[in-house]
C-alpha cells in the first residue's frame, strides 16, 4: 500500500481525536446549559466520526493492495478509544440529557452537578489519551519510526516512556480538575445544613 494512503488514514484519525481532546477541556466551562448541551453534542459527533475512521482503516487496507502499516498504527489508540466508547460516550449522553432538561430556559446557568459531571476524568482523559496515541501513530504510518525488534528498541523504549509520562500527566490533570468542581456540588448542601434550626430536628 502507498505510504501516502497510510498517512492520510492515520492523520485523519489523529485529527479527529485530537480535536475532541482539545474541545473536551471547554465542556465544564460552558456558560449556559444550552451551550453545554451543544458542546456535548459536538463531542459525541466527533467520537462517532473517530470510530468510523477506525472502521475505515482495515477496510481500506484490505481493498488497497500492498503492505500497510496503518493497521499497526491504529492499534495504539484502539485501547483508549474503547474506553471512550464504553465509558465516555455514556457520560457525554448523561451530560447532554441533563443540560437538555433546561431546554425551556436556554440561558439558565449550568448546575454545579452538571459541571462536575462534565469535568469527570472519564470524560476528558480517555479522549485526550486517544488523541495522543493517534498522533504517535502518524510517524509509524509514515514509516519514519520502526517498531521494537527492527533495530529500534532504544528509540521505541524512549518513545514508550514519554507516552506513558504524558498519559499519567493527562490523568492527574483530569483528576485535579474534577476535584475543583466537586466542592461546588456539596456547598449548597452545607449552607442549607447550617441554616437548619436546631429545634426543627
Amino acid at each position: 500500500m502507498d505510504t501516502v494512503v497510510d498517512v492520510i488514514l492515520i492523520g485523519t484519525l489523529a485529527a479527529v481525536w485530537l480535536t475532541a481532546g482539545l474541545l473536551v477541556d471547554g465542556l465544564p466551562t460552558a456558560g449556559t446549559a444550552s451551550e453545554l448541551r451543544r458542546r456535548a453534542g459536538l463531542l459525541t459527533a466527533l467520537v462517532v466520526a473517530g470510530a468510523a475512521v477506525f472502521v475505515a482503516v482495515p477496510l481500506v487496507t484490505v481493498l488497497v493492495p500492498g503492505v500497510s502499516s496503518a493497521h499497526t498504527a491504529a492499534l495504539l489508540p484502539a485501547v483508549p478509544a474503547l474506553i471512550v466508547l464504553t465509558a465516555t460516550l455514556r457520560r457525554l449522553a448523561w451530560v447532554r440529557r441533563g443540560a437538555g432538561a433546561f431546554a425551556t430556559a436556554p440561558l439558565a446557568p449550568v448546575p454545579p452537578s452538571l459541571r462536575a459531571a462534565a469535568a469527570h476524568p472519564l470524560v476528558a482523559a480517555p479522549l485526550q489519551v486517544t488523541g495522543l496515541a493517534a498522533l504517535v501513530g502518524v510517524p509509524l504510518a509514515a514509516r519514519l519510526v520502526e517498531l521494537p525488534g527492527n533495530g529500534a528498541d532504544a528509540v521505541a523504549g524512549v518513545a514508550i516512556t514519554a507516552v506513558a509520562v504524558a498519559v499519567m500527566a493527562i490523568g492527574i490533570r483530569a483528576g485535579l480538575r474534577h476535584s475543583r468542581f466537586v466542592p461546588l456540588v456539596m456547598a449548597p448542601l452545607s449552607r442549607g445544613r447550617n441554616r437548619t434550626p436546631a429545634g426543627a430536628r
